[in-house]
């Protein structure tokens, strides 16, 4: 069928055409219908009719549903391989093992309990008190109190013995890391002269009386942490003021003692220590000139401090009396890994003071002495000490000194009660000591040493008076039960020479003496005690012709505040 060709763009221009008219038209129509509704009347009032209302709804999603199916269950057990390196660490060093030592009790002294009361009474002894109080804690401060008073008497005539003893301790942080400590203490002691020969000598108890009174006070500063340069220091101050009064004499004595320890540390292992101790001492015997005895002396030293190795390497610059003396201060330490072995070597030098107060504390039956001396000792030594099976301990030293000024005590050469004091300017001391123990916590303690000293080159006098060649002891402190303690103590010891009223040099009896005690609970509060001295009843002489107590028994209870 033949159609006709038409012409496109013609075509396209009729319909553009036909859409203009269409739009123009649509135009005037929306104006004409606006002036109609601005000629309206504007005071009726503006409604709005709803003619139709669409509300388009979604139509819901289909969902699909899957239904899982469970897999299979495997039956097969599968074999897994495993291959870990052997792991081998290699340390540098072996750590050791804590060992405790116990410290070594006195036989002399009682059982020391914090808040008690102890009262007993014995054969020698009526009464016997001591006590003791503590108060405060770690943190701020703390106080305590201790006493102790008897009145012993034998069976010789004046064989009498007197003690008050009074001490008060305390502490206390006055800031983070600085403590001050102070004590107060009073002692006060009677001796008889009872050992004058002969024995047919009449005296009165007034003639042989012979009193002691000390009154002592310190006071010191310490930083418990050190300071920003490393500094660690305690200084301290003490006082004591020593009277003596017997029938012929008196005497009043005083001495200060100003300690001031340094220590800076560089590191872990270095340190520097200087220190610097003034001690002066003024004797006035009654009716007799002053007595001076001042000595000062300086500490420094380098240490180097590892976990196997101490040293310290240092001198001693002293003034004695205005008498200038360099003391040697070189002391090591070699410890093996598991510090069950410790070399130790050294050259030391140090002094013991001269002094009426501590004449007095070795032996009690002294007159007052005309001179003042300090003892020097310069000395070289060398030793061992350890551990074993991790409760027995040892230890072995062999030491040589050079001693001067060594202050000896001789009976007077009238009747010889009294006891003068001399001195040797100049002895050579070989010394050897050995200790072992067995200690197992706190059920059972046991130690026992041998010191033997031959003292040769003795300047100026016959022979050491009153010195030990040998001496022997051992202690014992065993838990039998529980609240049953029981305790021993052994000592025994060669002769020391002494000289006779002719002058003479002799030597002193050989002595044991063996003591033991024990102490239980039987209520709460109260425990009983017993105390026996000189079990072998042995009539030894510590000082020529004053005899021991011999056998002697003490017993009591102790109440004790602080239990339930």
């Amino acid at each position: 069928m033949y159609q006709p060709k038409i012409d496109q763009s013609k075509e396209m221009e009729s319909m553009k055409s036909v859409r203009f008219i269409s739009y123009s038209t649509c135009l005037v129509a929306l104006l004409c219908g606006f002036q109609k509704v601005n000629a309206q009347d504007s005071t009726r009032r503006k409604t709005i009719d709803i003619t139709s209302t669409f509300k388009p709804v979604l139509r819901d999603a289909v969902k699909l549903n899957f239904s899982a199916a469970l897999p299979k269950t495997d039956t097969i057990r599968p074999v897994l391989s495993y291959n870990i390196p052997v792991q081998e660490v290699k340390l540098a060093f072996q750590p050791g093992s804590l060992n405790p030592v116990a410290l070594q009790a006195d036989s002399l002294l009682a059982w020391k309990n914090s808040q008690y009361l102890k009262v007993g009474v014995g054969n020698n002894h009526l009464p016997y008190l001591q006590g003791a109080v503590s108060l405060g804690n770690s943190n701020t401060g703390m106080l305590s109190a201790y006493g102790e008073l008897f009145s012993a008497k034998g069976k010789l005539p004046f064989q009498k013995h007197n003690l008050a003893d009074f001490q008060l301790r305390g502490s206390y942080k006055i800031a983070e890391d600085h403590e001050l400590s102070a004590k107060a203490a009073f002692r006060g002691e009677d001796f008889f002269l009872y050992g004058y020969q002969p024995e047919s000598l009449v005296f009165s108890k007034t003639d042989l009386r012979q009193r002691f009174q000390t009154v002592e006070g310190v006071i010191g500063l310490r930083n418990t942490d050190p300071s920003a340069f490393g500094l660690i220091y305690s200084p301290s101050l003490k006082i004591v003021s020593f009277r003596h009064q017997n029938a012929d004499s008196s005497a009043r004595e005083e001495n200060l003692v100003f300690n001031l320890p340094l220590q800076k540390t560089f590191g872990k292992s270095f340190g520097f220590n200087l220190g610097f101790t003034a001690d002066m001492t003024r004797l006035k015997p009654e009716g007799k000139s002053v007595i001076k005895n001042n000595l000062y002396y300086l500490s420094p030293a380098l240490t180097l401090k590892t976990p196997n190795l101490f040293i310290q390497a240092g001198i001693l610059p002293s003034w004695d009396n205005k008498v200038f003396n360099m003391l040697p201060n070189i002391m090591a330490e070699i410890t093996t890994n598991d510090q069950q072995f410790t070399f130790q070597a050294g050259w030391i030098g140090y002094y013991n003071k001269g002094s009426f107060q501590r004449f007095s504390t070795v032996n009690p039956w002294l007159a007052q002495p005309a001179q003042l001396l300090n003892h020097r000792v310069a000395e070289i030594y060398g030793g061992f000490k350890g551990t074993l099976a991790s409760h027995f301990t040892y230890s072995a030293k062999a030491a040589f000194s050079k001693q001067h000024n060594v202050n000896l005590f001789v009976n007077d050469q009238q009747d010889g009660k009294t006891f003068q004091t001399v001195y040797s300017p100049s002895m050579d001391v070989l010394q050897l000591h050995g200790e072992i123990g067995y200690l197992k916590g706190e059920n059972f303690n046991f130690k026992t040493g041998i010191t033997y000293s031959n003292f040769t080159k003795i300047e100026g006098q016959a022979a050491a008076w009153g010195l030990f060649p040998l001496e022997l002891n051992a202690s014992l402190r065993v838990k039998v039960i529980d609240d049953l303690y029981l305790k021993a103590d052994f000592f025994g010891w060669d002769g020391p020479a002494y000289r006779s009223k002719t002058g003479e040099d002799r030597k002193g009896d050989k002595a044991v003496d063996l003591n033991a005690g024990l102490e239980f609970k039987v209520l709460p509060k109260f425990d009983l005690w017993l105390q026996m001295n000189n079990i072998f009843n042995n009539k030894y002489e510590r000082w020529n012709q004053y005899q021991n107590f011999g056998f002697n028994v003490l017993g009591g209870v102790i109440y004790r505040f602080n239990q339930k």
